[in-house]
């Protein structure tokens, strides 16, 4: 007769979970963790170049001028080291772990984009400039849609094989277009520096830094 006050048997790695015995507190408390160690990390990263001497081994890491696009890859890299961390631990206990990873890293970064260009759309035309608080909170609320949508899938029904490979493929994909665009930008608005709310003409890598100076 089995024993019907054995303990469960702990979930095979990769296997599905039933989301009624998922742990909903305790992921949620690991997005919230995740969320804010983004946030905070990518504060730091957007000083890290300048901090390193304008050091290459650097740039695909760190912020290397003012554009849009080099400040996202300052949420992606610690929203993937988290991962890879979170992942060491949860994995058994949730559904859909590189689904929802994936699907936290391309929803923050489009959040964030669509946010800013909003925010500046509505307040450089009446100010003649934004504010960095606008910036941080349009930063804070992409982050935070991304936590949100990883809760979701980790702790929702199994989406099955295809959902695991596109968040793997959005999270290579992404890395790989952080790399090769900070030293081959796109020539088009997205990549260029918008140093004090104004497009001057640079991309990727710039010649001199000396302008853009914060530690003098």
């Amino acid at each position: 007769m089995a024993d019907t006050n054995a303990e469960p048997l702990p979930a095979v790695a990769g296997a599905a979970v039933q989301p009624a015995t998922v742990d909903r507190r305790r992921i949620a408390l690991w997005e919230v963790a995740g969320g804010l160690v983004i946030f905070f990390a990518g504060s730091f990263l957007h000083f890290l170049f300048e901090l390193s001497g304008f050091a290459v081994v650097a740039a695909p890491f760190a912020s290397v001028n003012e554009s849009t696009w080099e400040h996202l890859k300052l949420f992606y890299w610690p929203a993937l080291l988290f991962a890879v961390v979170q992942h060491a631990y949860t994995r058994h206990e949730v559904n859909n772990f590189w689904a929802a990873k994936g699907a936290s890293i391309v929803i923050a970064p489009l959040t964030i984009v669509i946010g800013f260009y909003a925010y500046v759309g509505v307040v450089v035309p009446i100010y003649g400039k934004g504010a960095l608080i606008g910036t941080l909170i349009t930063a804070a609320i992409g982050v935070a849609l991304g936590q949100m949508a990883s809760y979701r899938l980790l702790t929702g029904p199994p989406r099955g094989r295809r959902a695991h490979v596109l968040g793997v493929t959005a999270i290579l994909v992404m890395g790989a277009a952080f790399v090769l665009f900070t030293f081959f930008p796109p020539r088009i608005f997205l990549f260029e520096n918008f140093f004090g709310y104004v497009y001057d003409g640079g991309f990727g890598i710039l010649p001199d830094y000396t302008p853009f100076l914060v530690f003098r």
